[in-house]
């Protein structure tokens, strides 16, 4: 899929974020700006590969997963949007932080929103040791 195809479906969709998959496995995450950044401001073509400027190493949640660990772990890694998987670990959504607002206090959801919004961070769907560990 290229960079033009992923921005007219996040515009069908009036989504910001799609998952990257290959044979059924995430393999990434590409927003509205990567393309925006790592593409189209340093001149790529719009038949760029997704790929090529994709979130690669995505951290994740399992759906069973706390919702006060989940906000604490996008907050410290600076995630909007969190990939959810099933314990096959298949895609079975995208929870983002204004999912979790209304699920959680103010002061938790204050705290999160701080942390992503802080600058100078990370702001990456990956930290130093790439994807979130398999637990069990």
């Amino acid at each position: 899929m290229s960079i033009q195809e992923a921005a007219m479906l996040m515009a069908e969709l009036d989504s910001g974020v799609l998952p990257v998959s290959e044979g059924g496995s995430l393999i990434g995450m590409i927003t509205d700006r990567d393309i925006a950044v790592r593409a189209v401001a340093l001149g790529m073509s719009p038949e760029t590969s997704v790929r090529d400027v994709m979130t690669p190493q995505v951290r994740w949640c399992f759906a069973e997963d706390d919702l006060d660990e989940v906000l604490e772990d996008m907050g410290r890694h600076q995630i909007r949007r969190m990939p959810v998987l099933d314990a096959g670990k298949s895609l079975v959504g995208i929870v983002s932080l204004s999912d979790i607002i209304d699920d959680t206090s103010p002061t938790e959801t204050s705290e999160a929103l701080a942390s992503i919004s802080e600058p100078g961070g990370p702001h990456s769907q990956s930290d130093e040791h790439g994807v979130k560990p398999s637990e069990g």
